[in-house]
C-alpha cells in the first residue's frame, strides 16, 4: 500500500519517512517546507509542495499517488508561540487536520494515524502517565492536540477508517547528522545552543519535589518514535480492524531530571554544563513520565535507545550545523 506522509520533510516526519522506505513501503510526502527540509527527503521520494489547508493539494495528492493510509505529522508545535498565537495553532492544527480527513474520507483511505503529543495530559500528578490519566492540557497547543485526537476517532467512526493517535513524550536525538533536529526549543538543542555560545545552560526551577529539585521528564529517541509508528502503520496495513481508535503513548517508561540531563550532555560534549538557575515556568510539573506498557501489548514495540544515544546523536547533528561547536 501507499502512505502519504504530511509533514515528511519534518524532524519527527522525516525519520518515519526513512523507516517506511527501509520497511518497503510506498510513500509519498506533503509538506509546505515552511520549517521542513527538503534535504530530508531521499531522492526519488514523491513529493508534493503544499499547505495541509490547501484541500485542491491533498485532493491531487491522494489521487496521483493511490494513497491508502495517511500519517499525519504536519502542524505547529511550539508551546509558548501557541499561547501568544492561538488563532493559528486552532487553524493549522485543527482546521488542517480537518481539512486532511475531509481529503481522506471522500478519496477512499481507510487508515489513518495521527501524530499526537504528551501536551494534552498537562500536569498530571501521577508517578507514570497512562493512556487512562485524564487530559487537562495547560495551553493551546495541547488543546489542539487533544481535539484532533476528538477529530480523528470521530472520523473513523463515522467513514469506517482506523485509527491510531500516537501521544509523544519528549523526542530527542538523531537517527543521522543530516536528519537532525534543527530548531533550539527542546532541552538537549537549548542547552547546546547555550554552551557553544559560551553562556551557561539555565535551569527552570530547582526547588521542584523531585530527588535533586529539578522537572523530570520521560526521553525517547526519535529513532524509537519512527520505529513505534512504522509498527502502527503495519498495523493498521495487515489488522485494521484491531486498530479502530487506538490511542497510546511513545516513550520509555524512566524519568530523567534535567540536572541529570545536564550531566550526560557535559560528558557527551566536553563542556562545563554547570547551571544557572532561574524562576521556574509557569504551567511546568515536577514529573511527566510514561507508561509504555499499552503501546508493547498491542504493537510488542519497546524503547532501544538510552539518553547517552540520544544525546550524543543530537549532538552530532548539531555539530554538522554549527562548525567548531566540537571541542
Amino acid at each position: 500500500m501507499t502512505w502519504l506522509i504530511t509533514g515528511g520533510a519534518g524532524y519527527i516526519g522525516g525519520h518515519v519517512l526513512r523507516q517506511l522506505i527501509d520497511a518497503g513501503e510506498r510513500v509519498a510526502v506533503l509538506d509546505d517546507f515552511s520549517t521542513g527540509d527538503r534535504t530530508r527527503l531521499p531522492a526519488g521520494v514523491a513529493a508534493v509542495e503544499g499547505s495541509i489547508l490547501d484541500r485542491g493539494a491533498l485532493d491531487r495528492a491522494i489521487r496521483a499517488h493511490g494513497v491508502e493510509g495517511i500519517l499525519h505529522f504536519a502542524a505547529k508545535k511550539q508551546v509558548g508561540e501557541s499561547v501568544e498565537k492561538p488563532f493559528v495553532y486552532y487553524r493549522e492544527n485543527v482546521t488542517g487536520l480537518q481539512t486532511v480527513l475531509e481529503a481522506a474520507a471522500e478519496g477512499g483511505v481507510e487508515r489513518f494515524l495521527f501524530s499526537s503529543s504528551a501536551a494534552v495530559y498537562g500536569m498530571p500528578d501521577v508517578d507514570l502517565v497512562t493512556e487512562r490519566t485524564p487530559c487537562e492540557p495547560m495551553n493551546p497547543y495541547g488543546e489542539t492536540k487533544l481535539a484532533g485526537e476528538w477529530l480523528v476517532a470521530a472520523a473513523g467512526r463515522a467513514y469506517g477508517m482506523s485509527t491510531v493517535s500516537l501521544r509523544y513524550f519528549n523526542v530527542a536525538g538523531a537517527a543521522s547528522p543530516e536528519l537532525s533536529d534543527a530548531g533550539a526549543f527542546n532541552l538537549i538543542p537549548m542547552v547546546f545552543e547555550r554552551l557553544t555560545a559560551g553562556r551557561a545552560p539555565r535551569i527552570f526551577g530547582a526547588d521542584y519535589p523531585t530527588a535533586d529539585g529539578t522537572c523530570v521528564r520521560d526521553y525517547i529517541h526519535v529513532s524509537d518514535t519512527a520505529s513505534a509508528h512504522v509498527a502502527a502503520a503495519r498495523r493498521l496495513s495487515t489488522d485494521p480492524a484491531g486498530a479502530t481508535s487506538l490511542v497510546l503513548n511513545i516513550g520509555r517508561g524512566e524519568g530523567v531530571s534535567v540536572r541529570e540531563m545536564l550531566d550526560v550532555i557535559g560528558r557527551v560534549t566536553g563542556y562545563d554544563t554547570t547551571a544557572e538557575i532561574a524562576p521556574r515556568r509557569p504551567g511546568d510539573p515536577a514529573r511527566v513520565v510514561a507508561s509504555a506498557d499499552l503501546i508493547h501489548k498491542e504493537f510488542g514495540w519497546s524503547a532501544r535507545y538510552g539518553v547517552e544515544e540520544m544525546v550524543s546523536s543530537a549532538w552530532d547533528g548539531w555539530c554538522s550545523r554549527h562548525p567548531g561547536a566540537r571541542r
